[in-house]
């Protein structure tokens, strides 16, 4: 807006993408970006539209709202407010100021161009080892993550019969009956539900014999948690060969950190051990759809360090977006975002989400031979908030050892067909 004082640099990286950027391109940015204030109830971004810009919210609190009525708030200088706000378009939910306001309003076009030309760390590190063709895979690559960050992306959608249960359970005026009908309607997933209740970790003195006596057992949050597990594997799919691999490395790997976190929750925590089985497998639901995405860029990807780069760089902040795009909770959100980040420490002072997945994600590397540059379990902040609890190096290696048949039975639970 005319008049008005220019962000500082230091203000704008605080956002993302926006860190990426030189300070140079940072300069320009302040320059050509508007500031907006919004007073108590005023509406800033309407659910539908699509206006092809980035808000970053500077100060205040707003509230998001998705078409099916569940709402979220977001405040300011906090985790959550350091990303656009409601950026997928067209925008996915109605954004009121709960209490005064301000925003920095990005365009997107002009934001892709600065991003296409800002120099990436991954790139530069591997700029001596490019051959010939280098400068022609950096270009691809500035592409490939400018589609994305444009919302040129495919994010994988809950299978319905995961969705219709998880708002069934939170509804409290749902009985098991109905939530047994819900789920019989899709056969294959009563079929694993009644599979499920009948294996080791949750057999009773008799077998269940339909749906509903399985939901009436398992109570219904395990019944959600469950439902929702056995539905993610549809999403673990791609077309291409090539990438169907990496999908299934993926898909054996976040079971294998499922298991673990399953596990730790029940030995070590006081957190639901099937929402940390389920916060395992998502914790890098963030590759699924970039792996999708790849498919129209065959030749890029061919190269699997061109992939990898793309993996690393993007994973974490389209994990989180995916996420909050399916309305998990923030603890699922958190653990996605950070789930390869060593040295994060949750501000909340008891242990989450978070905590389980960076623990399971180090003992599933260490324990496939992947250790190499890991640090040590007592560097990591979320092994010390575990350890609070009497978790220590060799109790936590005690428990995951002499839990190995459970860890298999997790692992068998998520191979049901």
């Amino acid at each position: 807006m005319g008049g008005q004082e220019s962000l500082p640099v230091r203000r704008l990286k605080q956002f993302n993408p926006l860190g990426r950027l030189t300070d140079e391109q940072l300069v320009i940015l302040a320059s050509r970006v508007e500031r907006k204030s919004f007073s108590p109830g005023q509406r800033v971004a309407e659910r539908g539209i699509r206006d092809g810009q980035d808000l970053f919210l500077l100060s205040g609190v707003v509230e998001l709202e998705s078409a099916d009525g569940r709402k979220s708030t977001v405040t300011a200088d906090t985790e959550t407010s350091f990303n656009a706000i409601a950026r997928l378009q067209p925008r996915m939910y109605d954004v009121v100021a709960v209490e005064t306001c301000e925003f920095v309003v990005v365009d997107q076009d002009i934001l892709n161009q600065l991003l296409r030309a800002a120099p990436m760390e991954q790139l530069e590190m591997a700029s001596e080892e490019q051959d010939a063709d280098g400068d022609d895979n950096h270009q691809l690559l500035m592409e490939f993550y400018s589609e994305l960050r444009s919302n040129q992306i495919y994010l994988p959608s809950v299978p319905d019969v995961a969705w219709k249960v998880r708002r069934m359970v939170d509804s409290e005026d749902s009985t098991a009956e109905q939530i047994g009908n819900a789920i019989t309607a899709d056969p294959a997933m009563a079929a694993k539900l009644v599979r499920a209740c009948n294996s080791p970790l949750y057999r009773g003195f008799s077998d269940v014999r339909n749906v509903r006596e399985a939901v009436v057992r398992l109570g219904t949050n395990t019944t959600r948690q469950l439902v929702t597990v056995f539905a993610l594997r549809e999403v673990f799919q791609t077309r291409q060969p090539i990438l169907q691999k990496e999908m299934e490395k993926l898909w054996q790997h976040s079971r294998e950190v499922a298991a673990l976190c399953w596990v730790l929750a029940d030995s070590a925590t006081r957190i639901n051990p099937e929402e940390a089985l389920l916060a395992g497998l998502l914790h890098d639901i963030g590759v699924v759809p970039v792996l999708v995405h790849a498919e129209g860029h065959v030749n890029l990807f061919a190269d699997e360090v061109n992939l990898g780069r793309a993996l690393t760089e993007l994973r974490s902040d389209v994990g989180a977006e995916v996420l909050e795009n399916w309305g998990f909770p923030a603890t699922f959100v958190e653990a996605a975002r950070h789930a390869e980040n060593w040295e994060y420490e949750c501000a909340d002072p008891d242990p989450q989400l978070v905590d389980l997945v960076i623990v399971a994600q180090l003992h599933a590397m260490i324990g496939s031979g992947n250790g190499a540059g890991l640090p040590h379990f007592e560097e990591v902040p979320a092994y010390r908030r575990l350890g609070e609890l009497e978790l220590n190096v060799s109790s936590s290696l005690k428990i995951l050892t002499e839990a190995r048949a459970r860890v298999e039975e997790v692992q068998k639970l998520l191979s049901i067909h």
